[in-house]
C-alpha cells in the first residue's frame, strides 16, 4: 500500500492549511484520541502540526522582523505593532509576540502524543510493504516530539524567565492552578531532555527509511538547543552572579556539536540562506512556494516594491574594513565617508541594499530624488532596503510574477562556532583551550575566514574580545532573529536608543555627499529585558507572578 509522505519538499510545515478538525483535540474524548492516534497519517498530521508552531522570522510582528525592534533596523510603517516595542508602550494589557498560548498549546499535544503513541503497533498495517518503514518513523515520533517541547520550553524562558513545568497531559483546571518554576529549572529540564533524546534521534533521516523525509529534528538540534539554552543562562541576564561554571557547560555543550562533524561552514556567507540542502543548516522552519516576503521588502521603485524592513545607519557601521578588519570611526582603518561602502566587510553587500548597490540589474537610487527614496511613499527611512534572505528572482510583475520556497534558519553551524568563542573567552579568555582543545580565537576565526576578513588579532584582553565577539556576532547572525534577545541577554538595551540613517544628496558632477542622520529615539527600559506575562493569563491563574516593572 503507497501512502503519502507529508514531509517531503516542503518539509512539515505547509499541508496545515485548513487544519483538520480533530487537530482540535479535548484530552477527554477518548474518541477523538481514538481517531487520531489509531491511524498512522493522523498521528503523522497531529507531529507536523506542532512542528508548525516553530518559529518563522519573516515578518512575524505587525508585518515586521524582529530585527526591526533592534538598533539593525527601521520599519517603514509607523502603525506597525512592531514599533510598540520601539515607543515603550507594550503591557501585559498590549502584549507583543505573545507566545505564551502558542508554546504551551504546543506542549500540550506533545503531552498528549508521549502518552496516546506509546506502544502501539498498527497490527492492522502488519502486512503492507510500508509497515517497516511507518514503524521506524512512529517510533521515533516520541523523540521528535520531546526535542519540540524542550523548544518551547526555551522559547517561554527567553521570554518570561519562569512559568510553569507541565509535562503531563492536564485539564484545563489543573493547567489554570499550576505554580511556576525557577528559570534554572526548566534550564535543566531542557538540558535533560536533551541530553536523553540525542542519541535516539539520528544523525540523518537521508536512510533512515525509503521515503527519505527532510526537514525533521535531528540529532544536532537537540545538541544545538541545549548548547544555545546554556549560552543564555551563562549571560548577564540570568547569571548575575557570573558564574563561570556555567560558561563552562555552554562551551562544552557547542564543541560537542563541533565535534560530531556532521555540520561545517558554507564557502561562501550567503550559501546557507534559503537552501534546504545547505551543510550549515542544523535545523530550519520551510515555507511553500511564496512571495510576500519579497512584496514586504523590495525597494520601492521597483515592481511590487513596498519597502519594509530597512537595515539602520547603526548596522551598517559595525561592518569593519576588509583591509585591516579595524572599525570604521579607527582612525588608522582607511574608511572615506565619500565612498562610505568601499571597502567594507563583504557581508555587509550581501545583507544589506545601498545606494548605488545593483538589484535587479539596476543600480539603486538612495539619494533624495532618487528612484528609490524620499519623497516616494513608503521609501526607506535609513537609506537602505534588506537584502538578506529576500530571493532576487522573485518577480511581482502582475505579468509574470513568480514565488519561491523559503527557508528560516533556527540552528546553524555558524552560531555554534560563535557561542563557542562567546562561552570559552567568558570561561578561560580568549587563547585558552582549556581541555576543550579549540580556543575562543580559534573559533571566531573560522567565520572570519570564511567572510574574507581578517583574523582577530591575538593578544586581546576578555574585555577587548568580548566587544568585538559581540559586534561579529551582530554582523553574521544579521536579520536571523539572534540580535533581539542578544541586546536582552546581555543587558545592553539602554545603549541602543539612538537609530540613525544615512541622508544621501546627488551632486550635479554625479557624485554623492552622505550625511548620517538621527532617524529615531527609542525607550529601552531594564524591565524590557523579560516580556510581561499576559494579564489574561494572570486572570487565568492567581499562582502566577508578574515579571518586575510590568
Amino acid at each position: 500500500m503507497k501512502r503519502i509522505k507529508l514531509f517531503i519538499t516542503f518539509g512539515l510545515l505547509t499541508f496545515f492549511v485548513g487544519s483538520c478538525d480533530y487537530l482540535d483535540y479535548n484530552e477527554s474524548s477518548y474518541l477523538q484520541k481514538e481517531e487520531i492516534f489509531s491511524n498512522w497519517d493522523r498521528t503523522q498530521n497531529f507531529l507536523s502540526d506542532i512542528y508548525s508552531k516553530l518559529p518563522l522570522g519573516f515578518n512575524p510582528i505587525g508585518g515586521a522582523m524582529s530585527a526591526s525592534a533592534t538598533d539593525d533596523a527601521e520599519f517603514v510603517l509607523d502603525y506597525s505593532s512592531v514599533q510598540k516595542f520601539n515607543d515603550g508602550s507594550w503591557s501585559s494589557i498590549q502584549t507583543l509576540d505573545d507566545q505564551w498560548a502558542n508554546m504551551y498549546s504546543g506542549i500540550r499535544a506533545v503531552n498528549l502524543l508521549l502518552v496516546e503513541a506509546k506502544g502501539r503497533t498498527f497490527d492492522a498495517y502488519k502486512w503492507t510493504n510500508t509497515y517497516a518503514d511507518e514503524m521506524a518513523q512512529f517510533n521515533n515520533y516520541p523523540n521528535e516530539a520531546r526535542f519540540l517541547r524542550a523548544f518551547f520550553y526555551f522559547e517561554l524562558i527567553k521570554r518570561y524567565r519562569s512559568v510553569p513545568l507541565i509535562k503531563t497531559v492536564l485539564t484545563d483546571t489543573e493547567a489554570n492552578a499550576v505554580s511556576p518554576s525557577s528559570f534554572d529549572e526548566i534550564v535543566n529540564f531542557i538540558v535533560s531532555e536533551c541530553d536523553e533524546i540525542t542519541p535516539l534521534l539520528p544523525v540523518t533521516y537521508v536512510g533512515f527509511t525509503s521515503a527519505q523525509e527532510t526537514g525533521r529534528a535531528r540529532r544536532g538540534a537537540a545538541m544545538a538547543l541545549k548548547a544555545r539554552t546554556l549560552l543564555y543562562a551563562a549571560s548577564p541576564l540570568h547569571n548575575p552572579s557570573g558564574s563561570a561554571q556555567k560558561w563552562i557547560d555552554a562551551a562544552k555543550a557547542s564543541k560537542d556539536i563541533i565535534n560530531l562533524t556532521t555540520y561545517s561552514l558554507e564557502a561562501t556567507y550567503n550559501a546557507f540562506l534559503n537552501n534546504v540542502t545547505s551543510k550549515e543548516l542544523i535545523l530550519e522552519r520551510r515555507e511553500g512556494n511564496q512571495n510576500y516576503f519579497e512584496k514586504a521588502n523590495f525597494p520601492v521603485g521597483y515592481e511590487g516594491g513596498n519597502t519594509g524592513n530597512c537595515p539602520t545607519q547603526n548596522l551598517v557601521d559595525s561592518y569593519e574594513m576588509v583591509a585591516n578588519g579595524l572599525k570604521i570611526d579607527d582612525p588608522n582603518s582607511g574608511y572615506n565617508p565619500a565612498n562610505p561602502y568601499t571597502g567594507r566587510d563583504p557581508r555587509l553587500a550581501l545583507t544589506v541594499l545601498f545606494n548605488t548597490s545593483t538589484f535587479k540589474s539596476k543600480q539603486l537610487e538612495c539619494w533624495i530624488g532618487g528612484a528609490n527614496a524620499s519623497p516616494k511613499t513608503n521609501a526607506t527611512k535609513t537609506g537602505y532596503y534588506l537584502k538578506k534572505y529576500v530571493i532576487e528572482s522573485v518577480s511581482l510583475d502582475p505579468v509574470s510574477t513568480n514565488t519561491r520556497q523559503h527557508t528560516w534558519v533556527i540552528f546553524r553551524y555558524g552560531e555554534v562556532l560563535l557561542n563557542y568563542a562567546e562561552s570559552m573567552n567568558e570561561a578561560y579568555g580568549p587563547e585558552s583551550a582549556s581541555t576543550l582543545g579549540m580556543t575562543a580565537l580559534q573559533a571566531v576565526n573560522l567565520i572570519r575566514s570564511r567572510a574574507k576578513m581578517p583574523a582577530f588579532p591575538a593578544g586581546l584582553t576578555k574585555d577587548q574580545f568580548r566587544s568585538k565577539l559581540q559586534n561579529e556576532r551582530r554582523v553574521e547572525m544579521a536579520f536571523e532573529g539572534q540580535r533581539f534577545w542578544d541586546i536582552r541577554r546581555w543587558k545592553i538595551g539602554d545603549t541602543m536608543r539612538d537609530i540613525y540613517g544615512m541622508e544621501i544628496i546627488k551632486n550635479v558632477d554625479g557624485t554623492y555627499n552622505y550625511t548620517k542622520k538621527l532617524v529615531e529615539r527609542r525607550v529601552y527600559e531594564e524591565k524590557m529585558n523579560l516580556y510581561p506575562i499576559p494579564l489574561s493569563e494572570l486572570y487565568k491563574n492567581n499562582n502566577l507572578k508578574q515579571n518586575t516593572g510590568w
